[in-house]
């Protein structure tokens, strides 16, 4: 399975203390304890590629884009502070259900993790600080191009975030979203003989588009994540169809 990813492809940015990458979907950022296949993570990977590596923040699974890396322990305690002060800017682009006209919407919600490993839900009385920007980039005709800053980093906090304000992510049924079929945008849509409809995207329709921070010298380093193959083509589609 590690012969399908390669650091060298994912590279963004790289110098003598950052390692910034664009994830792919499907890629742990960690080791998996329960992975019967051979361990193959963002971390073991970046280990290979440089000895000492150490993954400055984590991105879920499904979800794509820039991840930075620190090559050495100062480096990784430089960003620790930045990101314990809320220093770093992240901006995610997400695809959620319904036309929605958001501007500058903050979503103030707490967020706890549930006893279900991985599953969190909003809770007033239990719940850590969670804050949310939400803004609209596009309209379609069912659906919306949501920009997302995250202001803390809670776990799946834009997931459900965006669900509790009737926005949840295409794809995402943990937090409400539904499954998108090509049949469901496109007029007389023929599906082969003995085949099954597979979705347009086989996973939550999020995306870490761009991430800002400070580097050892005091220059700001942005760096900016090109949608992978299937976020790109689940937006052509929907240009094409649902415009």
């Amino acid at each position: 399975m590690g012969k399908f990813f390669r650091i060298e492809d994912m590279l963004l940015f790289e110098d003598e203390h950052y390692i910034v990458i664009n994830k792919p979907p499907f890629l742990s950022s960690l080791d998996e304890r329960f992975d019967v296949d051979r361990k193959v993570s963002v971390l073991s990977l970046v280990r290979d590629y440089h000895k000492g590596a150490q993954l400055c923040h984590r991105l879920d699974k499904e979800t794509s884009g820039a991840l930075v890396i620190a090559k050495h322990p100062e480096a990784y305690r430089h960003m620790a502070i930045q990101f314990e002060h809320r220093e770093v800017k992240k901006e995610y682009h997400a695809v959620a259900e319904g036309v929605h006209a958001f501007e500058n919407r903050v979503v103030n919600l707490p967020i706890f993790p549930k006893p279900q490993k991985g599953i969190v839900r909003i809770d007033w009385a239990q719940g850590k600080p969670a804050i949310t920007v939400f803004n609209t980039l596009r309209n379609y005709r069912d659906y919306t191009l949501v920009q997302c800053f995250p202001v803390t980093g809670r776990l799946h906090q834009i997931r459900i975030h965006l669900a509790s304000i009737g926005a949840p992510i295409v794809c995402d049924e943990t937090y409400g979203g539904h499954w998108l079929y090509l049949s469901q945008l496109k007029p007389r849509y023929n599906l082969k003989k003995d085949s099954e409809e597979l979705p347009v995207i086989q996973r939550f329709a999020l995306h870490a588009h761009k991430i800002t921070f400070q580097n050892m010298d005091a220059t700001l380093v942005e760096v900016e994540a090109p949608y992978p193959k299937d976020f790109a083509v689940l937006l052509k589609h929907l240009e094409h169809w649902n415009s």
